[in-house]
C-alpha cells in the first residue's frame, strides 16, 4: 500500500476546519436541540486535539481504502466519501435518533458534518495520489 502522507494531513487540517466551520454556523442550533452544547467558553486544547486525531484517523483509513480499491479521479473519490458517509455515520446517526431518542435535527447537523468531512477527505487523499 501506497499512501500520499501529505495528502493525509492536509486532509486533516481541510476537515478539522471545515467541521469547526459548519458548527460555529450551527451553534445556536445545537444549543436549542442539546444544553451539551450550551458552553460558550473556550474549547480546551485536549478536544481540539482528539478532535485532530479523529480526523487524522478517518482521513488515513479513506486513503488506505482509495488506495486498496484504485480510486482514479475525483468522482471515483467523491462516490468513495458519499458510500462511506451512508454506510457508516448516515446509518449509525439513525440509529441514535431510532432507538435513543436523539432529535433528528441533532444528528441531521451531525450527519451533514460528516458527509462534507468524508466527501472532502476523500477527494483530497484520493485525487492527490
Amino acid at each position: 500500500m501506497e499512501l500520499n502522507y501529505a495528502a493525509i494531513l492536509i486532509a486533516t487540517v481541510v476537515a478539522f476546519v471545515i467541521s469547526s466551520a459548519w458548527y460555529g454556523m450551527l451553534g445556536n442550533r445545537l444549543v436549542r436541540l442539546n444544553e451539551a452544547y450550551a458552553n460558550t467558553g473556550s474549547i480546551p486544547a485536549w478536544k481540539v486535539l482528539v478532535e485532530l486525531v479523529r480526523s487524522l484517523v478517518v482521513a488515513a483509513v479513506l486513503a488506505g481504502l482509495a488506495d486498496k480499491i484504485g480510486v482514479d479521479g475525483w468522482i471515483a473519490a467523491a462516490t468513495l466519501g458519499l458510500v462511506v458517509w451512508i454506510g457508516f455515520p448516515a446509518i449509525i446517526l439513525t440509529g441514535s435518533v431510532v432507538h435513543e431518542n436523539v432529535a433528528w435535527m441533532l444528528a441531521a447537523i451531525h450527519a451533514g458534518d460528516w458527509l462534507f468531512k468524508l466527501v472532502v477527505i476523500a477527494l483530497i487523499v484520493g485525487v492527490w495520489t
